[in-house]
């Protein structure tokens, strides 16, 4: 019986619908650990076809978390490790924190200015629970910052990079003292 109903799922490309439709995920290894995130495709996917774009390019190898703030967030993917910021990014893209998923511990968001949407390459992974500061609540007032996945494995490691002593530098502020690079991000199954 199981077998049939099968054997009619995979004729009927039901199977194959199923296993194409999880969600991607990344490994992202910094020198101070490892974090595994699975991206949202389902929920956010402009913010997850970009980020996944950047990946396949390897923009984010060798870039730094430049920014961070313990009980709060832990930035990257738009400086090297000289501090220099990268310029080489494609379009601003739409903010989609509109997408019913929360800034909750352990998720990630892309980071932008005052515009809502004009987030490019850098993205932040939040350390505690910001959704009463960061999610979105309407477009007249509170655009929000997209969600568009989360940490799977290595929450220690987002942990000991917000645990890092900080400092101003180069005009940036929260900058670590001791430099977090971001060795290199690959979709999981993808070729290394």
């Amino acid at each position: 019986m199981l077998q049939r109903l099968l054997l009619s799922l995979v004729c009927f490309g039901l199977l194959a619908t199923a296993a194409t439709a999880e969600n991607p995920r990344v490994t992202m290894k910094t020198t101070q650990g490892t974090i595994v995130l699975e991206l949202y495709a389902d929920k956010a996917p402009g913010t997850v076809k970009n980020f996944l774009e950047y990946v396949d390019a390897k923009y984010y190898d060798g870039t730094v978390f430049h920014r961070v703030i313990p009980e709060f967030m832990i930035q990257g993917g738009g400086f090297d490790a000289n501090l220099v910021k990268k310029t080489d990014t494609r379009a601003p893209i739409k903010n989609e924190a509109d997408n019913g998923v929360s800034n909750e511990r352990g998720t990630i968001s892309m980071a932008r200015t005052n515009a809502p949407d004009s987030a490019t390459a850098q993205f932040f992974i939040n350390s505690v629970d910001n959704r009463r500061m960061l999610d979105h609540t309407d477009k007249g007032q509170g655009w929000g910052y997209a969600v568009f996945g989360k940490v799977v494995e290595g929450l220690d490691t987002v942990d000991k990079i917000s645990g890092v002593a900080t400092g101003n530098k180069n005009g940036l502020q929260n900058v670590p003292k001791e430099t977090v690079v971001i060795e290199s991000v690959r979709l999981d199954g993808a070729a290394r």
